[in-house]
Parts: structure tokens; C-alpha cells; sequence
């Protein structure tokens, strides 16, 4: 890849053919796109992006929101988009990239329902 195009910009991630050696696709680092952790606490975690806050001097935080409606935040150096917010560019693993805490797998071993906070009103 000697020139990429110049619509490609930084955190954006790139659809590479090996057999052409050319680009096939270009996935947007855009608010709504989806995305998967790849490092700190939070690694291994899919969900969509909400927002970005930028740190002048210090590190870029992102705002991430997964499946089951929990939020989280890391630095956007652990981000990588997977997908456009609709349609994944890649296979998601089982589990769909959901983290659950030491209660909820407990639970989940012994055959029982995970509760869910909005259903207790």
C-alpha cells in the first residue's frame, strides 16, 4: 500500500485485500460506530460509540455504550472500530463482546435469570 487514500483518517479502520494488495473497505471512526476494546479494563468489550472528549495535553477519553445499555469509558488509544453502527465488518465472537460481573456469572452457572436494573420498579 504505497498511497492510501486520502479520505482515510486517523482511528479509522481499513479493509485490506492480501491477495490484490488493495483496500477494499474503509470503516469511519465515527459517533454510533461500532467498536471493540482492545486494551485496559474494559478489553474484550464490544458496544457503540457516543461520544469523544478530548484532553488537551492528556489522554483522549471515549464513551462507549454496549448491548445490555451499560456505559463505559476508556482512552481512545484502546478503541477499534468494527463496523458502521448497522452491519459488522467482522464476525462477533459468542457472547457478543457483553461482560457480566461475578454475581451475574454465578447466576448464569447455576440456571438462574439475570435480573435486569429496569425491571425493578
Amino acid at each position: 500500500m504505497r498511497f492510501p487514500h486520502p479520505d482515510i483518517q486517523i482511528n479509522d479502520s481499513v479493509k485490506f485485500n492480501l491477495a490484490t494488495k488493495e483496500i477494499d473497505g474503509v470503516v469511519k471512526f465515527v459517533n454510533g460506530a461500532q467498536m471493540t476494546l482492545t486494551g485496559g479494563n474494559n478489553i474484550g468489550r464490544i458496544g457503540t460509540l457516543t461520544s469523544i472528549e478530548k484532553h488537551i495535553g492528556s489522554y483522549d477519553i471515549a464513551h462507549v455504550k454496549d448491548v445490555r445499555g451499560n456505559t463505559f469509558s476508556t482512552r481512545l488509544s484502546n478503541c477499534m472500530v468494527i463496523g458502521d453502527g448497522k452491519k459488522s465488518a467482522i464476525s462477533i465472537p459468542k457472547g457478543e463482546g457483553i461482560v457480566y460481573s461475578l454475581i451475574e456469572k454465578r447466576d448464569l452457572k447455576m440456571g438462574n435469570e439475570i435480573a435486569d436494573d429496569e425491571d425493578e420498579d
